[in-house]
């Protein structure tokens, strides 16, 4: 089963919405070597896995997996904070959402001239699972054969495709909020090519030489590089709540995919950083509650939790009515 912790798996830097970098970024969510991708690859073949003595590697894939649901909710809600608000609008608060601002803006203008409409149109300002070019996220992208050797080599390829597309979606903005994304993403990617190679390492492949790792030089990156002075690229999280996984016995040692080495470790998460929930959007209708609605929801609320702290009473009622 699965947990969730109420927390991003890395800080959400704040600047100025960005459309287009919205949609650069879809790429890397909805690509064919996306976040979405990874997660569902890697955690089909935790659940397909066969062969109780290759439990290491099972849990690899555990570990892996889950780690790449909290980066599909953290570029998914990078992606919300680069699409919301109107910028440019200045029409008043006070106003009907549909009434022309200051200069004749309406407020979802700027759907129109950047970045892909279907964040306004379709999303309300969020995420979509698609691709930078509006294609749907296929369920034909995972590559399960069962077979662990082939699985872990493509899973190398996959992290390294994905970790060069990060790094050319990085050099298209100089917005903070999408660079702080990107940078953590291409810093885990690296340590997860770092956890496939050890697998294959240890079962005698010598995969460097039929598929070395591509240098990108993502360390002068400035937010790359802080991230590779904290060894984040040497951290395997398990995400084991009970503490049963043994990933460990395979993400040890010297690191194999990094140029200048160091030490492998597993932790069970990482801290996070808080969570915030985004503003209302009138202008997208979102999320749409009336105030009569909200009192409907309070008192229903109100009513659960008196039954919950006097259930005796509750039954009492219900007999009489």
């Amino acid at each position: 089963m699965f947990l969730h912790v109420q927390r991003m798996i890395n800080e959400i830097v704040p600047d100025e919405p960005d459309p287009a970098a919205a949609n650069a970024l879809q790429e890397g969510l909805g690509g064919q070597f996306g976040e979405m991708r990874t997660m569902m690859q890697y955690l089909f073949q935790a659940f397909n896995f066969r062969g109780a003595t290759g439990k290491p590697y099972k849990d690899l894939l555990y570990g892996v997996g889950t780690e790449e649901i909290g980066h599909v909710e953290l570029i998914a809600t990078t992606i919300a904070r680069l699409t919301d608000g109107a910028p440019g609008y200045n029409g008043s608060a006070t106003k009907p959402v549909d009434e022309p601002g200051e200069g004749g803006a309406t407020p979802l203008s700027t759907a129109l001239s950047a970045g892909n409409i279907h964040h306004y149109l379709v999303g309300a300002q969020g995420a979509l699972p698609v691709d930078a070019a509006g294609n749907p996220w296929s369920g034909s992208y995972v590559y399960n054969s069962g077979n662990l050797v082939l699985d872990l080599l493509y899973n190398l390829m996959l992290e390294s495709t994905g970790r060069l597309q990060k790094c050319r979606i990085y050099e298209m903005t100089d917005n903070k909020t999408a660079r702080a994304t990107i940078a953590y993403l291409i810093v885990r990617d690296q340590a997860h090519e770092n956890a496939y190679a050890k697998a294959l390492e240890s079962l005698g492949v010598n995969w460097g030489a039929a598929l070395p790792i591509p240098k990108t030089d993502a360390e002068r990156f400035p937010e790359v590089k802080k991230l590779l002075g904290q060894g984040l690229h040497l951290k395997q999280y398990t995400f084991s709540a009970d503490n049963l996984s043994e990933a460990g016995k395979i993400y040890r040692g010297t690191a194999p995919a990094t140029t200048n080495g160091g030490q492998l470790s597993t932790e069970q998460m990482p801290e996070g950083f808080p969570m915030d929930i985004a503003v209302e959007r009138p202008e997208e209708f979102a999320p749409g509650l009336d105030p009569d609605l909200l009192k409907l929801v309070q008192a229903t609320a109100e009513l659960e939790l008196a039954e919950a702290d006097d259930p005796m009473a509750s039954s009492a009622k219900k007999k009489k009515s």
